[in-house]
């Protein structure tokens, strides 16, 4: 008989999820809330997510959707029969994080591109400042939320980290550089 694992990374939560066909927006909802937190798609209407606290609210944002839509869910705790099985879902959990830290590396170049366009073009306003600086703050957003559901440390996150300290160092050069154009007056011109 195989023993059962009980280490860390070996207890999962299994949802199994049977929504209406129509209206699609249910199961648009419920993949979104599912998409959001991390939650590894399985099959049709089966997803997966390590048991740990991290993703509570989200599991029950997804259970109250489905409920509200008339569908049926079932939350299973699961774990591998062996730690090959363990391993195996743990590598398709951090492969699936490693493509959302892939995502946010790709952003992040294009934040760094954008700020160096607007140094080039001389575009110092305090308008284009300001988008530079919200854009700044949804990578901090998203890096948080893939910190916070990496559970396993995909290898792309410390690169990562790196990579937003580096955005927030180009979003600051460009703000000195917006207010210095701007309380430059017309006699420092000459």
């Amino acid at each position: 008989m195989t023993k059962l694992n009980r280490g860390p990374g070996s207890r999962w939560l299994v949802l199994v999820i049977k929504l209406p066909a129509e209206p699609s927006r249910h199961r648009v909802a419920v993949w979104r809330e599912l998409r959001r937190i991390g939650a590894l798609s399985l099959g049709q209407g089966v997803w997966a997510v390590p048991d740990v606290p991290v993703f509570a609210d989200g599991i029950a944002r997804a259970l109250e959707l489905t409920e509200q839509s008339g569908g049926q869910a079932v939350t299973l705790n699961a774990s591998g029969r062996g730690p090959e099985d363990a391993a195996r879902f743990q590598a398709m959990f951090t492969a699936a994080r490693s493509e959302d830290w892939t995502e946010f590396l790709a952003d992040c170049g294009k934040f760094e591109a954008e700020i160096a366009k607007e140094i080039r073009v001389a575009k110092f306003t305090l308008a284009e400042l300001e988008e530079e600086e919200q854009s700044l703050e949804r990578l901090r957003r998203w890096h948080r939320d893939l910190t916070a559901r990496d559970v396993f440390g995909a290898p792309e996150a410390a690169e990562a980290g790196e990579r937003l300290k580096r955005c927030t160092t180009v979003c600051e050069d460009y703000a000195e550089r917006v207010f210095r154009a701007l309380h430059q007056g017309p006699e420092q011109d000459r």
